[in-house]
C-alpha cells in the first residue's frame, strides 16, 4: 500500500485569529493565498481607505510609504511606479478589491499647482493672456 501524501491543511482556529486580529478585509486575501508582493499590499491599504471614506492623498500616502517600505529594490520606487503597482494588483484580482476600480483614476491625476491654474492649458502664457486683453 502506498503512502499518500496530504497537502498541508490551514486549520480553521487558524483562519479565525486571522479574521479577529486582521479584520474582515484580511481574511479574503489570506484563505486565498493572495499575492504578497508590495504592489498588492499597497492596493490593499489604499482601497481599503477609500473604499472606508478616506480621500484620495491620505489613502495615498499610507499605500506608497507602504510600498517604498516593502520593496526590495535598489533604488527607490517612484509615486509613478507605485500607482501602477496598485492598479496592477487591482486589475489583476478585482475580487479582491472590489469598487477599488473606481478609485484608481485619482492615482494618474496630476496635482493642480499654482502654476498650472495661470492658463486654460497650463502651459505659457502669451503676452495678451498675461496682459489680461
Amino acid at each position: 500500500m502506498a503512502h499518500r501524501r496530504s497537502r498541508p491543511v490551514v486549520p480553521r482556529a487558524l483562519l479565525w485569529c486571522a479574521y479577529l486580529s486582521l479584520g474582515s478585509a484580511a481574511l479574503p486575501a489570506i484563505a486565498l493565498g493572495a499575492d504578497s508582493s508590495p504592489g498588492a499590499k499597497g492596493a490593499q491599504v489604499y482601497c481599503f481607505m477609500r473604499s472606508n471614506g478616506n480621500n484620495h492623498q491620505v489613502s495615498w500616502d499610507a499605500a506608497y510609504a507602504l510600498i517604498k517600505r516593502q520593496s526590495a529594490s535598489l533604488f527607490k520606487t517612484s509615486p509613478q511606479h507605485g500607482a501602477v503597482m496598485i492598479t496592477e494588483a487591482v486589475v489583476q484580482n478585482p475580487g479582491l478589491y472590489p469598487d477599488c476600480g473606481r478609485f484608481l483614476g485619482d492615482l494618474f491625476v496630476k496635482p493642480v499647482t499654482p502654476d498650472s491654474m495661470a492658463s486654460p492649458a497650463g502651459g505659457p502664457q502669451s503676452r495678451s493672456e498675461r496682459l489680461g486683453q
